[in-house]
C-alpha cells in the first residue's frame, strides 16, 4: 500500500473526526476510518522524554486547560491527562500500530519530534503509508532525509516558485520546483492570493504532483474544489466530504 494508492479523491481526516470526540486521539481517528475517510492527518510534538506525541498544539492549555507545555511532560504524565471520553494523549507508535491499514498525513510541530517519528515509522514498517510535511522546511527535512523513500509535501513557503511556475506556465521551473514531492498541501487562499484555480491544479498535475486544499468544511465549497480537479481536501468533516464525494460519484 502507498500513500497516494487508488483514485482521488482523497477525503483527509483533519486531526480525526473530532465531533463529539477529543482531536487526535485513537479514536478520533477511529471515527474517521469508521466514516470512510481514505487519510488521517496528524501533528507531533516531543515530549519531555523525547517520545513522538500526537498533539497539534505545544501546550495543554486549549485541550486540557492548563498552560503547560507538551516538552515538560513525559509520555508517561501526558497519557494521564484526560482529554475527555475516555481518551488521553497517544504515541504515534501507538496510532501507527493501532490502524496498520490507515495512511497518515504527519504535521512535524517540533524539531525534537524527527528522531522518534523517524523510529517509530521504521518500526511499524510505515514508510509507504505515511505522508510528512511541516510549515518549517528543516523539520520535515530533519525526518524525509532519514526516509528517503517517503511521500513529502512542501512547506507553504516553499510553494513560492511553485506558485510561480504554474501561474506563468513555466514548466521546467515547476518541475524543478516540486521534485521529490508526492503532493502539494495548500489552502486555497493565502490573503488577497488565489492559490487554487484550475490552471495551477492542471499545471502541478503535468508536473506530476497532487493538489491538497485544507482546511475545507463547508460542502459546497469541497464541490467547487473537486470541480477544479484537486485530488484531496483536509477536512474537520470527513464524514460530509464523504457524503459529497460519493453523491458524484
Amino acid at each position: 500500500m502507498s500513500f497516494l494508492d487508488g483514485r482521488p479523491p482523497r477525503v483527509i481526516a483533519h486531526r480525526g473526526l473530532a465531533l463529539d470526540v477529543p482531536e487526535n486521539t485513537l479514536l478520533a481517528f477511529a471515527r474517521a476510518l469508521s466514516a470512510r475517510a481514505t487519510h488521517l492527518e496528524t501533528d507531533i510534538h516531543a515530549s519531555a522524554d523525547g517520545v513522538a506525541v500526537i498533539a497539534h498544539d505545544p501546550t495543554l492549555s486549549r485541550v486540557a486547560g492548563r498552560e503547560v507545555p507538551i516538552a515538560q511532560l513525559t509520555m508517561s504524565e501526558l497519557r494521564r491527562i484526560d482529554l475527555g471520553h475516555g481518551q488521553g494523549f497517544c504515541t504515534l507508535a501507538e496510532a501507527l500500530d493501532t490502524f496498520p491499514e490507515a495512511r497518515f498525513n504527519i504535521d512535524v510541530k517540533d524539531a525534537r519530534a524527527a528522531a522518534p517519528a523517524v523510529d517509530a515509522i521504521r518500526a511499524a514498517r510505515a514508510v509507504d503509508r505515511v505522508l510528512i510535511t511541516s510549515f518549517v522546511p528543516a523539520r520535515r527535512r530533519a525526518v524525509t532525509d532519514q526516509l528517503p523513500d517517503v511521500a513529502t509535501s512542501p512547506a507553504v513557503s516553499e510553494f513560492l516558485p511553485v506558485l510561480t511556475g504554474a501561474k506563468l506556465g513555466v514548466a521546467p521551473l515547476l518541475r524543478h520546483s516540486l521534485r521529490g514531492f508526492a503532493a502539494v498541501q495548500i489552502p486555497e487562499r493565502r490573503g488577497p492570493l488565489q492559490l487554487v484555480t484550475r490552471r495551477t491544479v492542471d499545471r502541478i498535475h503535468a508536473a506530476g504532483a497532487e493538489v491538497h486544499v485544507w482546511t475545507v468544511n463547508d460542502p459546497g465549497d469541497m464541490v467547487r474544489l473537486l470541480d477544479l480537479g484537486v485530488d484531496g481536501i483536509v477536512t474537520d468533516r470527513c464524514d460530509v466530504l464523504r457524503r459529497v464525494v460519493d453523491a458524484r460519484r
